[in-house]
């Protein structure tokens, strides 16, 4: 890891990323690419050493209420947190001023902060978004290999719907001859089901591929899947997205899981309620205090 000194922490809509550069060592992250200018090793984690101060100063100065999102960039629950505890602060500082807070992880470590996200969820409202690709523990060891197994990602859904935290399950990438199959979705889509996810963010079956990103996914490809890199280049060439076959199929699985149980799956709706903030009467009172 290395500390920078940075001049601001929200984005325009309100994100952050405490930290840049990731240790999940996920084959397919975009995150990779070279559009993002991540100027170091990509495991090399740069830890914004003023983040959080510049988080409490930006809180304090904003006229308007909001939900403040993390984990776009680079998951908060990297193994770097448990030393750091950043995401930890920022949540607190979060809670603290009455915002509203939402994370995407692969981490089991989101249940730590289980007491602060329940206290901004009787505030306002806390949102965690969970990604899960493949059913398969062992493809996900070989894809995700720094994170928990999907069986465990989908005991934490369950521990958070019974601490009545509401959930997104991002379905995504959807690897072309990997995991997409039938067989494959119907399990992930069960599982959102069962664990009462509030809404889906499909984007199809196929995976994006730009610079920096594509060049470490086809070195994975020829180490763990023999003659895959191969094939990759012959149907998708330099192409941005390697779409799979199954698209159609899948996608039409989806909708109608999702029609069915009443979770929401069109993009722009789950989006528009990440970003939904709400205040609720009766909760804890703002408080200064440490």
């Amino acid at each position: 890891m290395h500390e920078v000194k940075v001049k601001g922490i929200l984005s325009a809509k309100n994100g952050m990323n405490l930290y840049r550069g990731c240790s999940h060592g996920c084959i397919y992250c975009d995150s990779r690419s070279r559009c993002y200018q991540i100027n170091h090793d990509f495991e090399d984690i740069e830890v914004k050493s003023n983040g959080l101060e510049l988080l409490e100063d930006a809180l304090q100065r904003k006229r308007n209420k909001c939900m403040i999102g993390t984990g776009s960039m680079s998951d908060p629950y990297i193994p770097l947190e448990k030393e750091l505890q950043y995401t930890r602060g920022a949540l607190e500082l979060i809670r603290r001023y009455r915002f509203g807070a939402t994370l995407i992880t692969k981490s089991d470590m989101v249940l730590r902060d289980l007491d602060l996200l329940q206290e901004i969820h009787r505030q306002t409202r806390a949102v965690v978004q969970m990604t899960l690709t493949t059913w398969d523990d062992a493809i996900c060891k070989i894809v995700e290999p720094g994170v928990c197994s999907t069986s465990r990602r989908f005991q934490v859904l369950k521990e958070l719907q019974n601490a009545r935290i509401p959930t997104v399950v991002w379905l995504t990438p959807i690897l072309p001859h990997i995991n997409d199959t039938r067989a494959n979705l119907q399990a992930l889509l069960e599982c959102c089901v069962d664990a009462g996810v509030s809404g889906v963010l499909w984007f199809g079956a196929g995976v994006t591929l730009r610079e920096g990103n594509r060049e470490y996914f086809y070195q994975q490809l020829d180490h763990h899947f023999p003659g895959m890199k191969e094939q990759y280049m012959r149907e998708f060439g330099s192409s941005y997205v390697a779409a799979s076959r199954n698209d159609r199929q899948l996608s039409a699985m989806v909708r109608s899981t999702c029609g069915r149980y009443g979770i929401l799956c069109e993009p722009d709706q789950v989006f528009a309620d990440l970003q939904r903030f709400e205040e609720k009467e009766g909760g804890e009172q703002l408080s200064f205090l440490p």
